[in-house]
């Protein structure tokens, strides 16, 4: 078993290498094709060379998307490929592409997340692993490292291995000191190896898996659903797919914004970081919180102003950085336009009027004049935050449009589909009305009329053509609530056989001379159960007569305490007369009936001789 179990988890360590180590090669091409494009298509938008550029950076995307979950796959976490807008072979079809939203996402993860995610688990895969095999070497090739005799590695060692007279005695101790420390480290790190990559495996499998699609059963990933790499279906939505880039966007922010703070224009470190902070998090906010996020973003540009002034004139701020540096105008700006993808207009606008007074204020009060460069510095902030603000709200107008626009076509075609299917409803009604109904008048007034048209029937055939005419006019009646149900779709309000009707079916069937015993439940059943209950023993009876002509039946319907249990038994037919064909469709509807209710149907014929139906139908699902 230990064995086993080695073998398992080396093999399962190859394959979690398997997946980890050419995802920075994938990303790194991803990211040097798709960055570049996409750049390219926005700066030649105005020629409509983008136009035509970005739609092809698009299906790059979504081909680069499709490798990554063929890789998930591969590897066995199950994950489908998500439904992308139907494309057609003509110019507009090809810029519809643009309106998908699932290949911008695809474009995302691919240009922007899928770099740094594959960078790091691709250096804490190898780490781990050169940490594993440099410690459990670290014995052999520190020998080779020259140093000094106090560090107790290089050559001197070598010396003193060679020659002890000649080195200090304390290298060789030293040595073995080190190369034990480094050995324990090592195999720590060796036989941790297998459970750190897997763990590593599965982030960027559950990254990779939650905002690139969702996941199918385990039945068309070819993997048992017990499988270790088996995980629940993630679906990203809009809402989370917003959350995710601002935050990435966010922790980038904070990276660049911090140490621009600190070492160009002079702020304190701490003051800086705090700054920077405040920044991303007021991106971050205005997800959900619009008025947080446009107060945060301004206090935390006020903090900047005053931090980059140049109130004493020793540290002149850098020329046309001031009042807003780019890293806070950056900020700014991407606020203004997330406000404006997911709250109403108006509050963009706010918060752009209130950078325009706040500019304005700066000059004023804290400067007391317009330093150089300070009015471009304010027109630059004005221009870029105005127009990408409003890009973003004719954006979500645009997209708004578009939702109703394919709401409006969806409900469309359902309405068409419900008036296909109302139709086809319509005419199978006809063909039963023409056929069947027909058919059961005719028979019904036959029956009926047989004491008149034939006078002098003795009173025992009379009876047999009373009991047809009783069973033709109930026939006809459940035939006209299905024809309703047919025509309109809705459920007829009519009265509909329950347990208590089962006494009355099997009078009947006696009168065509069956032998039948009954035994019926002890309690009342729910109007459902005793319908379908009521089926199962029509059903039963009719087969019975059907294929098993002059046998007896034995019907017996019981309560338990969670279910109605129906049985129907019928002896070998006593005569060898050919049995009356049947289509097979009476068996297939009970079982369709039962499963729905989540209950169990057995069917087939007894030991000795007959046949057997038995059915159990949950109270509940009634």
């Amino acid at each position: 078993m230990d064995a086993q179990a080695s073998s398992a988890r080396l093999a399962r360590l190859a394959r979690d290498y398997r997946y980890i180590l050419p995802g920075l090669p994938l990303a790194v091409v991803s990211f040097g094709l798709l960055v570049p494009l996409s750049v390219l298509s926005i700066g030649t938008f105005v020629i409509w060379l983008g136009a035509l550029l970005m739609p092809m950076t698009l299906f790059l995307a979504t081909s680069l998307a499709d490798l990554s979950r063929s890789r998930l796959r591969d590897w066995g976490r199950p994950v489908a490929r998500p439904r992308y807008r139907p494309t057609q072979k003509s110019v507009t079809g090809l810029m519809r592409v643009m309106t998908d939203p699932r290949r911008w996402l695809d474009l995302v993860f691919e240009a922007i997340i899928a770099f740094p995610l594959r960078l790091i688990t691709f250096v804490l895969a190898v780490t781990w692993l050169g940490v594993a095999l440099g410690g459990l070497t670290s014995w052999f090739w520190t020998l080779f490292i020259p140093g000094e005799q106090s560090e107790g590695t290089g050559w001197p060692l070598l010396l003193e291995l060679i020659a002890p007279e000649l080195a200090p005695e304390t290298a060789l101790g030293m040595y073995v000191l080190d190369s034990v420390i480094n050995v324990l480290i090592g195999a720590g790190a060796l036989i941790s190896l297998p459970w750190v990559i897997r763990g590593i495996a599965r982030v960027d499998g559950l990254i990779t898996q939650t905002l690139l699609g969702g996941a199918p059963s385990a039945a068309g990933t070819g993997r048992p659903s017990g499988s270790p790499y088996s995980a629940p279906a993630l679906a990203m939505s809009a809402n989370g797919w917003a959350w995710v880039s601002t935050g990435f966007t966010a922790v980038i922010l904070l990276a660049v914004t911090w140490p621009v703070l600190a070492s160009v224009h002079g702020v304190h470190p701490a003051i800086a970081m705090v700054l920077a902070l405040t920044q991303s998090a007021a991106l971050v906010l205005a997800v959900r919180w619009a008025g947080g996020a446009g107060s945060v973003i301004l206090l935390s540009a006020l903090g900047t102003m005053l931090a980059t002034a140049n109130l004493t004139g020793s540290d002149p701020a850098p020329q046309g950085l001031w009042p807003w540096p780019v890293t806070t105008l950056i900020a700014y700006c991407l606020v203004i336009v997330v406000i404006a993808l997911r709250h109403h207009w108006l509050w963009a606008a706010a918060v752009w009027s209130a950078g325009a007074v706040l500019t304005v204020g700066a000059f004023l009060v804290i400067a007391g004049e317009i330093p150089d460069g300070g009015l471009a510095n304010g027109i630059v902030l004005a221009s870029i935050s105005a127009g990408l603000g409003m890009l973003a709200i004719l954006g979500r107008l645009w997209m708004r449009n578009l939702g109703r626009a394919e709401r409006a076509e969806r409900v469309s075609a359902e309405e068409l589909q419900r008036r296909r299917d109302l139709e086809e409803r319509n005419r199978i009604a006809r063909e039963l009305h023409d056929v069947v109904a027909h058919s059961m008048s005719v028979i019904n007034v036959q029956s009926t009329t047989a004491r008149y048209r034939k006078p002098g029937i003795p009173p025992e055939i009379q009876q047999e053509f009373d009991d047809i005419a009783d069973s033709s006019r109930q026939a006809l009646n459940e035939m006209r609530a299905l024809l309703a149900l047919l025509r309109t779709g809705e459920v007829p309000t009519a009265p509909v056989p329950t347990v208590a009707d089962i006494p009355d079916l099997i009078e009947a069937t006696r009168a065509s001379g069956a032998q039948i015993s009954y035994s019926g439940p002890d309690t009342a059943v729910s109007p459902a159960v005793g319908l379908t209950a009521f089926r199962v023993v029509q059903e039963g009876l009719s087969n019975a007569l059907r294929h098993s002509p002059g046998s007896t039946v034995d019907v017996t319907v019981a309560t338990e305490a969670s279910a109605v249990t129906v049985q129907v038994l019928n002896s070998a037919p006593v005569s060898d007369e050919e049995s009356a064909p049947g289509s097979g469709l009476g068996l297939a509807g009970i079982r369709e009936r039962i499963t729905t209710v989540g209950g169990t149907v057995e069917a087939g014929p007894r030991a000795e001789g007959g046949y057997r139906l038995y059915a159990r139908i949950p109270v509940n699902g009634g």
